[in-house]
């Protein structure tokens, strides 16, 4: 069993930044991938940002390129989302996501999410 705990949520006005940490955690578990997904309402989940841990390669959403960056703390197990320049459209719960391998084979866990609005 995996647990994901998401941290860095909150109010900001437009233009601002927000930090997310999803710290992973659990028992005999490897990491294959970490990525961030947000939800507005009434939209559909949508991937922002993906870190591929055997790569270390990083793909994000066409409209975060450039404002938001994906990273990792391996040795934490925590993935993080940096958010500069943060616009009304943005407003969304984000939700840490992580694939790997487990025990029994192929895993994939969600976080709870973690609420950002960005005011204007």
């Amino acid at each position: 069993q995996v647990q994901l705990v998401e941290s860095g949520g909150g109010l900001v006005q437009a233009g601002g930044s927000l930090r997310l940490s999803c710290a992973a955690s659990g028992s005999r578990f490897s990491i294959g991938a970490m990525a961030w997904y947000r939800q507005a309402p009434g939209k559909q989940r949508e991937l922002v940002a993906i870190l591929d841990f055997s790569g270390i390669t990083t793909s994000y959403k066409d409209s975060v390129k450039g404002r938001f960056t994906i990273s990792r703390d391996s040795a934490k197990n925590t993935v993080y989302l940096q958010m500069n320049s943060l616009k009304p459209e943005d407003t969304a719960v984000y939700y840490c996501n992580l694939r790997g391998i487990g025990l029994a084979g192929g895993i994939n866990f969600w976080g709870e999410g973690t609420l950002v609005t960005v005011s204007s």
